[in-house]
């Protein structure tokens, strides 16, 4: 038997980007799909992405790709506040910390065009999807 794909949960700037046809990101995510690994989101990325500009062609093709969404529930919420701890407590980086937990504890990749904003979480157990 073949070994289990590993799940890629995006962030918001990767979602946004691979909606792009012929973006790095939407060349990394055509790849996945075809490899069939799993993609989701967490349910405060698509918050994020709703929040737009966003015109129904995107909506529904990024529903599409990214179907699957992660709440947030007490264990990513405390793996967020390590992180936000661990990450030296920057303001306005706590989103990124609840992205970032949800993708740990789903043992997932993260996958994002904004890598600067997650590498400080690598010790701490986030794996980047590259």
């Amino acid at each position: 038997m073949p070994p289990a794909r590993k799940m890629v949960h995006l962030d918001t700037s990767f979602l946004i980007r691979a909606l792009v046809a012929e973006s790095a990101e939407a060349g990394r995510l055509r790849q996945w799909l075809r490899d069939r690994r799993p993609v989701a989101v967490s349910t405060l990325v698509w918050s994020e992405f709703l929040c737009g500009p966003l015109d129904e062609v995107a909506l529904s093709v990024a529903g599409r790709i990214a179907y699957r969404h992660v709440p947030m529930g007490t264990q990513e919420a405390t793996e967020a506040a390590r992180l936000l701890n661990h990450g030296g407590r920057k303001r306005g980086s706590f989103p990124d910390c609840v992205i970032a937990a949800t993708a740990k504890v789903a043992g997932a990749e993260l996958a994002t065009s904004n890598a600067a904003d997650f590498r400080r979480f690598r010790d701490a157990g986030l794996e980047l999807a590259e």
